[in-house]
């Protein structure tokens, strides 16, 4: 009787998945007739994007990655970094803004490094392990948070096989060459992910053996644009040590302006920024800079959130020790 139940329940397992197959095709259909007309397709799949709370599916997300080729490829414009973003595992529209961003630059060892990513659940890195087939290192100091994401990889179905390295550490300038090279990223990779709350820019001008094609990392956005001002060294530095605002760390990071200057030195350039104006995204300047621009740094400061921060904390913090880079 087992046997026979077990046999039943194989072929409707069968059918189920069949039937959804068709629905999934049935959906897309439309999505995809308009992309093969060369017309506004990603239109399309944008909206239908916006309109999931749980974010978009993998097959979702590889149309819209096909409509930004085919744009290219047809000579049409492409939509601008505000008009993409959505978020999966991102803490706000980051997900959909580097889907754009590798959809013109293009993917070539489906590799990132994300420092300081918490417990994966909310990091850059996760949406492209999950559901584009990326392998990672993912490093944090919370040893908590490393167990539990590891557990998370562990359980997924797309990833229990062959999860990313999720590496408890506190990365200084010494150490971060030697932690990358230990877990066996050395050369180009396609992501580097900074969101340290804390010596961010001295850690990216300390890497120097991975050259990313994207870099994102958060920014103090309360600086504005015009100060090039970071934190100072310190390899126990934490943001703890000085007061916050409703949970933001008024005394870590670096300001736009410094990130945008070590950018250059390295040998590449801002080309926007995360939807609340906080998380900035840079491209290595020999990819895709016919098609991604530079973009003002000014331009970067205009949402409410950020002029009240200008406003309102930047004051209160303006006597820090900050150091001018």
């Amino acid at each position: 009787m087992r046997s026979m139940g077990a046999t039943q329940e194989r072929g409707s397992m069968f059918l189920i998945k069949r039937f959804a197959k068709r629905i999934r095709n049935f959906l897309a259909a439309p999505i995809l007739e308009e992309l093969q007309r060369g017309g506004g397709g990603h239109d399309a799949i944008l909206e239908e994007l916006r309109s999931r709370g749980d974010g978009p599916d993998a097959g979702t997300q590889l149309l819209l990655t096909w409509s930004y080729r085919q744009m290219i490829e047809q000579g049409r414009p492409l939509p601008s970094l505000n008009e993409v973003g959505f978020k999966c595992f991102s803490q706000t529209d980051e997900d959909g803004i580097l889907l754009f961003l590798f959809s013109i630059v293009g993917v070539k060892h489906k590799l990132s490094v994300e420092i300081c990513a918490g417990d994966g659940l909310e990091c850059n890195s996760t949406n492209l392990i999950l559901n584009h087939g990326w392998h990672g290192l993912l490093v944090d100091g919370d040893e908590a948070n490393v167990s539990r994401g590891k557990r998370f990889f562990a359980q997924s179905r797309n990833t229990y096989v062959y999860p990313p390295q999720f590496v408890c550490s506190w990365v200084t300038k010494s150490s971060v060459n030697r932690l990358l090279l230990d877990h066996g990223f050395q050369g180009e990779i396609d992501l580097l992910s900074l969101d340290m709350d804390g010596v961010d820019y001295w850690i990216w001008e300390s890497i120097e053996i991975i050259p990313p094609r994207v870099v994102v990392l958060e920014y103090q956005d309360m600086l504005g644009p015009d100060r090039s001002w970071t934190v100072p060294y310190d390899d126990q530095f934490t943001f703890r040590s000085y007061p916050t605002t409703d949970g933001m760390p008024n005394f870590a990071g670096a300001s736009l302006r410094a990130f945008v200057n070590l950018a250059h030195r390295k040998g590449y350039r801002l080309v926007g920024v995360n939807r609340y104006g906080y998380n900035a995204f840079f491209v290595r300047n020999d990819l895709g800079a016919d098609i991604l621009p530079e973009v003002a740094l000014e331009e970067c400061f205009s949402h409410p959130k950020v002029m009240w921060g200008i406003r309102e904390r930047f004051p209160t913090t303006e006597n820090f020790p900050w150091v001018e880079v």
